[in-house]
């Protein structure tokens, strides 16, 4: 019987909730530690907490109890807090974008190398029931041979919810950096790695005025593209597309499809554990509903973390995959200012379907 992995969590932002929720449920990991730029919120966080204590940054890195970094500061300050983790001695699980470039993601996964630690990263959505589920089906040749795939994701931009929204709109934000990371990382558990791309990239507006919240009236100065489109070509022959943008109001398009030549699939929502997958196959007619066959069962953020702990390496969410994605990202971005198709160099491993694990499996695999 091991001890629950001591986990201290950097930023203490919205998304946080989501962790310690899916943490509370789980006997696999404690959380040892938090810090914030809010010295009053983490104190708040951590006197809700059996174990944790508000620390420093610096105390964070220097506390010998902690074993992990979850990572949950914004995109700009990610490859900062990995690297002090990292020289440290500890291993890093980091909120996407790994970074905000591929050269600084490329060296905090050498630093790690180096030091002998384990960097994991977001999206881990991924590995609930929706993808996963979806991932049986390709592999099972319910779809014949995979032909093709469309990714869709768009919305008016963030300012209309986000207290604030501010650093969706500098590098590192945008829509493709904020939401594509759980769409490609789902086309890469699907139909492989990405070998080359071609991008076109807009930016509707200059500027932006937050909707909601104590800055509600505020302008934003707009340093990203704001609307993003891509074809991906994928190791294995098939080719999809990707559309992400803060420059449409909705869309009656399926969060992801997927073609072969024998079935088409429609993929939920990436950014959710779970949700419907339906499949359609030739000659049969019309759209049925497919059962959940793999992944993790009502699970959270935070999985990908627990996945890779109990199996005692970089597990399913592991930084060669988010450097890839990031990777993929940039060229989309690059391949739109250069007008030209775009060779990927950074190299992924398609990670191993999650077999079907029930709650009260994966939330004790470490006790």
């Amino acid at each position: 019987m091991g001890s629950p992995h001591a986990v201290g969590i950097v930023g203490l932002g919205v998304i946080s909730r989501q962790y310690l929720d899916l943490f509370a449920t789980s006997p696999s990991i404690r959380v040892a530690a938090v810090a914030d730029l809010n010295a009053e919120r983490a104190a708040d966080v951590a006197a809700a907490l059996p174990d944790a204590r508000a620390l420093t940054v610096a105390e964070l890195m220097a506390d010998q109890d902690v074993q992990t970094v979850l990572n949950l500061t914004v995109p700009a300050a990610h490859a900062e807090v990995a690297h002090a983790a990292v020289s440290a001695g500890k291993s890093v699980h980091g909120e996407k974008p790994l970074a905000l470039t591929v050269t600084e993601g490329r060296g905090i996964l050498e630093a790690a190398t180096a030091a002998g630690v384990r960097v994991t990263s977001a999206p881990d959505t991924v590995l609930g029931t929706g993808i996963q589920t979806a991932r049986r089906l390709v592999d099972d040749g319910a779809i014949g041979t995979p032909m093709s795939a469309s990714a869709t994701w768009v919305s008016p931009g963030h300012e209309l919810w986000h207290p604030a929204p501010g650093f969706y709109y500098a590098p590192g934000g945008g829509p493709l950096f904020d939401m594509g990371p759980y769409y490609l990382t789902s086309l890469v558990h699907l139909l492989g790695p990405i070998v080359a791309v071609t991008g076109a990239a807009r930016r509707a507006r200059s500027q932006r005025t937050i909707a909601t919240g104590p800055h509600a009236g505020e302008q934003i100065e707009v340093e990203v593209d704001t609307h993003v489109s891509g074809l991906l070509e994928h190791a294995g022959g098939a080719v999809s597309t990707i559309v992400t943008s803060f420059d449409a109001v909705a869309s009656t398009s399926p969060p992801i499809e997927v073609h072969g030549d024998r079935g088409s699939l429609i993929v939920p929502d990436p950014n959710m554990f779970d949700g419907e997958v339906r499949l359609a196959e030739l000659g049969r007619g019309g759209w049925r509903s497919v059962a959940a066959s793999a992944g993790y069962a009502d699970s959270g953020r935070g999985i990908g973390l627990i996945d890779a702990v109990a199996g005692q390496g970089p597990g399913r969410a592991g930084g060669s995959l988010a450097l890839h994605v990031l990777d993929v990202m940039e060229s989309l971005l690059r391949s739109s200012a250069e007008g030209r198709r775009l060779s990927i160099h950074t190299v992924a491993e398609r990670p191993p379907l999650v077999p079907l694990t029930a709650a009260s499996e994966w939330s004790r695999s470490l006790t």
